[in-house]
């Protein structure tokens, strides 16, 4: 599975922000927020990809950034016209991210189920 080694360094990056000390402060709180929720959906994406065949790590690592960036941007245009555009942002993100997870589990229930019934033949 080559979406392995992009989990293994979520995983390490969130142990690593844990454990570093650093603290956001207030202002950047917003930012920091939907950019990990644009990265977590990038990486639930590649899962889900990968599940179905269709993983490119190139996709993968241009969307992991760009979701990033384009999301934090949001924010930014949010603030500078003095609107609440986080939201936005949170909503469609979080909407991606349930049904990101929502195919994983299809999958993975399916999967069980078709090992079963091959099982019992």
């Amino acid at each position: 599975m080559k979406i392995i080694i992009p989990v293994i360094g979520l995983c390490a990056g969130i142990l690593l922000g844990i454990k570093s000390g650093i603290v956001l402060p207030y202002a950047m709180m917003a930012y920091g927020g939907v950019g990990i929720l644009a990265c977590l959906d990038t990486v639930l994406g590649g899962v889900r990809a990968d599940m179905e065949h269709q993983f490119q790590m190139r996709i993968f690592v241009s969307g992991f950034f760009i979701n990033g960036i384009v999301a934090i941007g949001l924010v930014w245009l949010g603030k500078q016209l003095n609107m609440d555009l986080s939201i936005a942002a949170i909503v469609v993100f979080g909407s991606r991210i349930f049904y990101n997870f929502s195919k994983i589990r299809r999958f993975l229930l399916n999967k069980r189920q078709k090992e079963a019934m091959i099982g019992e033949e």
